[in-house]
């Protein structure tokens, strides 16, 4: 079978290439000048671009065009690309973040990502977890600092994780909890901090209390994409939409949101994630206090009810 026309052009590049014909940083024809010189269609200019780029043999610089890439740099470790991703996504989110972009950021053909990931899915559990890792648990004795200190303590130090990177909410499910060990530790530490109460109130709140903040840092990245498509923080978009929300409670039909409007209270996710994060502690207190270490209420006889329900099982139970 004849080989197609796009490899061999890309060949006949590729030979001028390694033979030190054109030399790194070089550009190579664009597609435009590969039309006019091999009398082919655009679409087979494009594919001979994207062959040598998947060679690992060029790469496109902003400004400047496809040029000929530097020697090939030694074979990545996985924790190196895992970094690199983590990289990519702070700045560009998960949507950002694909296999072929990961692959230019650290010149390597594409498909030799495969050799230390399987997919983008394990990727991002890999990414996840080097997060995690990177921020272990405080360091608070439960038994001098109390269950609360240290659940708030979890709490802010999860909430400043999901700050620094903006994808990390959408990564982090605790209906399909993926296997990351050191996500899990997190939960492991917060269940640990509660003591030694019944295991489903323990396991039950820390989740609770980790998903809550993780339900809150959901929309860090619309905010942050909307900064970067607008030019304005929320602050600056809020003072362009001054007027307009004054009419709007001029009208009188929201005398509630009026009367809070004239205190010139401080709004945003900072403000939420604190005053709800209270609320459920406050919440969870009464159930934690009384329910007592479990050799006790062992002792005492009968259990007493905990806030914990006999709910049916939805089959597998998030981390």
């Amino acid at each position: 079978m004849d080989e197609p026309v796009f490899r061999r052009i890309a060949t006949e590049i590729a030979e001028r290439i390694t033979s030190g014909e054109l030399a790194p940083g070089d550009r190579v024809m664009s597609t435009r000048q590969i039309v006019e010189h091999y009398g082919v269609a655009m679409a087979t200019a494009t594919r001979v671009i994207t062959e040598l780029r998947d060679r690992g043999l060029v790469r496109a610089t902003p400004g400047v065009g496809t040029v000929v890439a530097g020697l090939p740099r030694s074979a990545p470790d996985r924790d190196h690309i895992v970094r690199t991703a983590i990289t990519v996504a702070d700045a560009e989110g998960l949507t950002g973040l694909s296999m072929r972009r990961l692959a230019a950021e650290l010149g390597m053909p594409t498909m030799s990502l495969y050799r230390h990931v399987a997919d983008k899915e394990e990727l991002v559990l890999l990414m996840m977890d080097a997060v995690m890792g990177a921020n272990p648990p405080p360091s608070l004795s439960p038994a001098r600092a109390g269950w609360r200190a240290c659940l708030e303590a979890l709490a802010r130090l999860q909430w400043s994780m999901y700050r620094r990177h903006i994808w990390l909410a959408q990564a982090v499910s605790f209906t399909r909890p993926l296997l990351a060990p050191n996500a899990m530790a997190h939960t492991e530490w917060a269940m640990r901090a509660l003591g030694d109460i019944d295991p489903r109130l323990q396991f039950r709140a820390a989740v609770t209390v980790a998903n809550y903040v993780r339900g809150t840092a959901v929309g860090l990245e619309e905010e942050a994409q909307a900064e970067q498509e607008t030019g304005m923080t929320d602050h600056d978009w809020f003072e362009t939409q001054q007027q307009r929300f004054a009419a709007v409670l001029a009208t009188g039909k929201l005398p509630m949101m009026a009367r809070f409007a004239a205190t010139g209270d401080e709004f945003g996710l900072d403000v939420l994630l604190e005053f709800g994060l209270q609320r459920l502690l406050d919440g969870l207190a009464p159930l934690v206090d009384r329910a007592g270490p479990v050799a006790e209420r062992a002792a005492a006889g009968p259990a007493v009810d905990q806030g914990v329900s006999k709910a049916p099982r939805s089959g597998a139970e998030p981390w």
